[in-house]
């Protein structure tokens, strides 16, 4: 109905431009050039029904409107079909409908060790039911990196929270908790992407404060704003985590059920007393320090040089930038390489501690970079001409798009990464914590 001729947005569309003008007096004075250029509310009269369903006229093509709508109709199409074939050939088969989630029948934990074609077939089918925790740690991770605002702030603060539990069970019960929190999380900020019709022709409180917020920190809170709107794209990403978060929270509750456990095996955690010599006597596993087999010599490398490969990348990532996060993890890499695969012979309660020290080193890192990333995209300009030397020291910069940063660094010169950062034509900004001359 919304196409029809007669139906013209020009003839309802508001200007807000005049209730600019009106109350221009009460305004911060350097924030009304850059509303009237990016604003919503005075770059062009407004359609109250882009802000109803994102309404919009299509003129005579109105395929590219409907797109999106029709390509979502095809794939509940595409899935209902297979589900009713699938159906149909059960019960013209006089077959059994088979277990969720798994993709090869008949495969249970005791054909792990029977080749690697079947251990494949077991982690095709209970990949998430054993990993699943770990990979929904990797996707929080993602969204802390892939955000780094005011709210990815808030994930790594649950993350640390989570983490601290340390025990698998105690985690499980802190679960649920974890998925409300990113459910309620990802419904607020989807309310603040809405924001207040600009049909109002109202501003929000931080662009008339006084002095107003910048663009920079009002996307670095994630507020709603006609100038600098939030980014939807972030709801992508806190989806993904619930999604993950979601299906780990269902593994819980799985390994509670002996049907789940007689499949697809425990996830119960060894006991912290054990100690790593005495180990064989519990598995019914046989040596495949011989490697028999190539499922064996896949686990030699799993178990015998994955310790390696890890401190390497834990080096590369002390390696990559020179600041002061980065000297923590040389630290931990040098530890670990001192003793070597002994640390591996030590009792598990020692093993664990030494990990959980890393990690919980690693979980402060990203929450801090996220407190750092204020200052980097929101504040550089202030860093530039008073806190060179800060900048140097945490490896300061702004990682994520859309910030205008590029015009703070303008008059500055740069050599290298992070080694030198000085303004030009001036001797004020000596970096003192790592260089002793900075260069003009």
């Amino acid at each position: 109905m919304y196409q029809l001729k007669f139906i013209k947005p020009s003839e309802y569309s508001l200007n807000c431009t005049t209730d600019l003008q009106v109350s221009n007096g009460s305004w911060y004075s350097g924030n009304v050039a850059h509303l009237l250029q990016k604003s919503v509310l005075y770059v062009e009269p407004v359609d109250p029904a882009l802000w109803i369903g994102g309404l919009r006229k299509c003129e005579n093509s109105i395929l590219p409107c409907l797109w999106n709508h029709l390509l979502i109709l095809g794939l509940l199409v595409f899935d209902v079909t297979i589900h009713r074939h699938q159906l149909y050939h059960r019960l013209h088969n006089d077959l059994k409908t088979p277990s969720k989630g798994a993709i090869f029948q008949n495969v249970t934990w005791q054909h792990l060790d029977h080749g690697v074609l079947p251990c494949l077939k077991y982690f095709c089918n209970y990949f998430f039911y054993k990993f699943g925790l770990e990979m929904s740690f990797v996707v929080a991770v993602n969204v802390i990196g892939q955000r780094m605002d005011f709210y990815a702030i808030l994930h790594s603060f649950a993350l640390i929270v989570v983490l601290g539990r340390r025990r698998r069970k105690a985690i499980g019960e802190m679960w649920p908790k974890y998925c409300c929190f990113t459910a309620s999380l990802m419904v607020f900020q989807y309310l603040l992407c809405i924001g207040l019709p600009p049909a109002l022709c109202t501003d929000y409180p931080w662009r008339k404060s006084t002095p107003a917020f910048t663009s920079n920190l009002i996307k670095w809170l994630y507020l709603p704003d006609f100038a600098m709107q939030p980014n939807p794209t972030f709801l992508l990403y806190d989806f993904l985590l619930l999604m993950a978060a979601s299906l780990q929270w269902q593994v819980f509750e799985d390994e509670n059920k002996a049907s789940v456990r007689l499949l697809a095996g425990e996830n119960v955690e060894i006991s912290r007393s054990l100690n790593p010599r005495s180990l064989n006597q519990y598995t019914s596993v046989g040596n495949f320090l011989h490697c028999r087999s190539y499922l064996d010599m896949a686990k030699v490398f799993v178990f015998s040089y994955f310790f390696w490969l890890v401190l390497c990348l834990v080096f590369i990532t002390g390696t990559t930038r020179i600041n002061i996060f980065c000297l923590g993890y040389l630290v931990a890499c040098f530890y670990f390489m001192l003793f070597g695969d002994t640390v591996l012979l030590q009792p598990v309660r020692y093993i664990l501690k030494l990990w959980d020290c890393l990690i919980a080193y690693t979980s402060v890192v990203i929450c801090l970079k996220n407190l750092i990333s204020l200052g980097s995209c929101a504040y550089l300009d202030s860093l530039l001409k008073n806190g060179c030397w800060l900048i140097q020291a945490f490896s300061m910069f702004c990682t994520i798009k859309g910030y205008d940063v590029l015009a703070s660094r303008r008059g500055w010169y740069c050599v290298g990464c992070d080694l030198f950062c000085c303004s030009v034509g001036s001797k004020e900004n000596i970096p003192q914590l790592l260089l002793s001359v900075c260069c003009i």
